[in-house]
């Protein structure tokens, strides 16, 4: 019976699956679901499932349910038809049905052919690890091995002829114990940091920043099943930068003017501060409308990538929302100086929603 249910859960989980293979662009481009995850898990509405059930018999010596009434009574005591109107078309049934992240992420991953992330070069933090290899003379009584303890007193009872088959008890001395041995060994534990970078000028609106939001969500997800330790900065800017949490960032409603670069220097001032490069993979995306103060401060950007984020970075993104009230024109400046082909930075142009799924491809697609 046991085997039988774990079998039928197993199809079930292949189902949703593959429901949810089959509905991803959607799932990607609605931000609702983000508001569903909980500790490790997202609940995820998925329709058209039939999902078991029982199914009532004949039941003619009566039951629970008896008593003064007829049929089509109301339980609640309310007038029948109360409701005005009736409906005509048949509805949505849905199933709330929870995902882990890892799954999510391994989904992510199969639909849109990304490639497994390598970390760049020796970026990795060495981590001890205690391993037991063999069997010492010496040490303390919690690691004392019994059985060899054990068989070294049986040995040394049978070598000096005082071993007793009728009363074979054999007692330990001092020279009979044996105790576990180990040795600390280093492994390498791969770590990164994402710095999320926002425009929150005026000219970025509420659909814009939401956009940003869901995209941010699913490459979370996806570099949280790459690395071991992941860890998140948050960047805003209009003409000035600052660092906040994440809710801050993501609720955050200002105006103003644009000014990129202050951005691009305080997330280097964070990696300088808290992120060696030789032990943290970095991943700094910066999410805009386009819109720049001058071509002074656009060169000021291009020297800071050049000779501060792409040294440190395993690339470095940029997404670009369209808006109706952004140029656009930083994107255009970016291709320009530095081409479609460089290998430190993709950019990425985000019209709306449906702009989300092919931005994420363009972003991890690469393995970096």
């Amino acid at each position: 019976m046991v085997k039988k249910i774990e079998k039928d859960y197993s199809r079930f989980r292949s189902i949703v699956r593959g429901k949810i293979k089959k509905e991803l662009r959607k799932y990607i481009t609605r931000g609702e679901l983000i508001g569903k995850v909980g500790r490790n898990l997202v609940s995820i509405p998925i329709p058209q499932i039939q999902i078991p059930h029982f199914r009532n018999g004949n039941n003619p010596g009566g039951g629970v349910g008896q008593g003064p009434g007829d049929p089509g009574d109301p339980v609640d005591g309310g007038e029948p038809g109360a409701q005005p109107g009736a409906g005509d078309m048949p509805g949505e049934h849905l199933v709330e049905v929870d995902v882990s992240l890892d799954e999510l992420a391994k989904i992510l991953g199969e639909e849109l052919a990304l490639p497994n992330i390598k970390p760049k070069g020796s970026r990795t933090i060495q981590a001890d690890k205690e391993k037991y290899t063999g069997i010492a003379r010496s040490g303390p009584e919690s690691l004392r091995h019994f059985k060899r303890t054990y068989r070294e007193a049986l040995k040394r009872s049978i070598a000096m002829g005082i071993y007793d088959a009728e009363n074979p008890v054999v007692t330990p001395v001092r020279d009979d114990k044996r105790y576990r041995s180990w040795k600390v060994k280093e492994i390498p534990q791969n770590n990164a940091v994402i710095v999320y970078m926002m425009d929150v000028s005026g000219s970025m609106g509420d659909e814009q920043k939401e956009i940003v939001r869901i995209e941010a969500f699913w490459i979370d997800t996806w570099l949280r099943s790459q690395y071991k330790r992941i860890e998140c900065r948050y960047i805003v800017h209009d003409a000035v930068a600052r660092e906040v949490d994440q809710h801050t960032f993501y609720h955050v409603k200002e105006s103003g003017g644009t000014k990129i670069s202050s951005a691009l220097q305080l997330c280097r001032e964070i990696v300088e501060r808290d992120f060696n490069p030789v032990e943290w993979n970095i991943y700094p995306f910066h999410f805009s409308d386009g819109d720049n103060w001058g071509s002074e401060d656009t060169r000021r950007c291009i020297e800071l990538l050049e000779n501060n984020i792409f040294p440190v970075s395993n690339i470095f993104c940029y997404g670009q929302v369209k808006s109706a009230y952004g140029s656009g024109q930083f994107k255009k400046d970016l291709d320009e100086h530095f081409g479609r082909e460089d290998g430190r930075i993709i950019t990425s142009e985000i019209r709306d929603r449906e702009g989300i799924y092919d931005s994420i491809r363009e972003f991890l697609g690469k393995g970096k």
